[in-house]
């Protein structure tokens, strides 16, 4: 039985099949405009999360769309989005509200139909991200599947770092690694200019959130905007954003790729 699971799970992972939308697939085809989330835990969403208990709380910005907000789910098939937009994604931890459904519903002024692609993974550091990795690899596969329809990728939101504050030599090493991984995804997803918007840490696991910051802020290619999350309300350990703060971070995502030029 072990021996069926593994070629079961080893031939669907190495086959990426074009997603369907389960409950409006009438809609498939206007599921132009997709968003990738990535990240770590507050691009998964912890708002509302204590003690391992989300409270279910769902601010109007993040509030369903139902036909105007999807997201691709684990199964690799379109749903209409809701929160939490991570829950069969980052599955070994409790997902709440994250900055995903602010920023769609934000972005519907200009995108009147937006599909996003939750990857992200709490507790994951930057060089498991890096190409070739499995964190890497689950972001590519999932945007290749995202856009079989005919869609496009229109930005990488990018909420990561935190846990790259535990030793002085990984927040050393940031700038390097995060310059590369977005080099990276530009070329495997066969878009040279795709736009990134990054989020500066809030907050961090260890001593050196201002190196892993100045590190973020530094990056110096086109397109990558940083919006800042410092000083934003945390919940109470300290380390992920509340609700109200990530609907907060969600709309100046959404805010960075509107007044940029390649909202278009």
């Amino acid at each position: 039985m072990l021996f069926l699971f593994i070629i079961t799970y080893e031939y669907w992972s190495s086959h990426v099949k074009p997603p369907t939308l389960t409950n409006s697939s009438s809609s498939t085809h206007l599921i132009k405009d997709v968003f990738i989330l990535a990240g770590q835990s507050n691009m998964a969403g912890r708002g509302g999360v204590i003690d391992r208990y989300w409270d279910g709380i769902i601010p109007p910005e993040v509030k369903p769309s139902p036909g105007k907000i999807f997201r691709l789910g684990g199964d690799l098939r379109w749903v209409d989005a809701h929160e939490p937009l991570h829950v069969d994604i980052d599955i070994n931890k409790t997902c709440g509200v994250g900055p995903g459904m602010a920023f769609a519903n934000a972005a519907l002024r200009r995108y009147p139909v937006i599909g996003l692609v939750p990857c992200a993974i709490g507790g994951s550091g930057i060089e498991e991200w890096s190409r070739g990795g499995r964190l890497y690899e689950l972001l590519t596969r999932r945007a290749g599947a995202a856009v079989k329809g005919g869609g496009a990728i229109r930005a990488v939101l990018w909420f990561q770092g935190e846990r790259d504050t535990l030793n002085i030599s990984d927040a050393e090493l940031y700038q390097e690694r995060l310059h590369k991984l977005f080099i990276d995804l530009r070329s495997d997803l066969k878009s040279p200019l795709l736009p990134v918007i990054q989020v500066a840490l809030a907050s961090g696991e260890g001593p050196y959130v201002e190196t892993v910051r100045k590190a973020q802020q530094a990056i110096n290619l086109p397109i990558v905007m940083t919006v800042d999350a410092k000083g934003l309300l945390l919940q109470p350990d300290g380390l992920h954003l509340s609700t109200n703060a990530q609907v907060q971070v969600g709309k100046m995502l959404a805010h960075a790729m509107l007044q940029s030029h390649c909202a278009s």
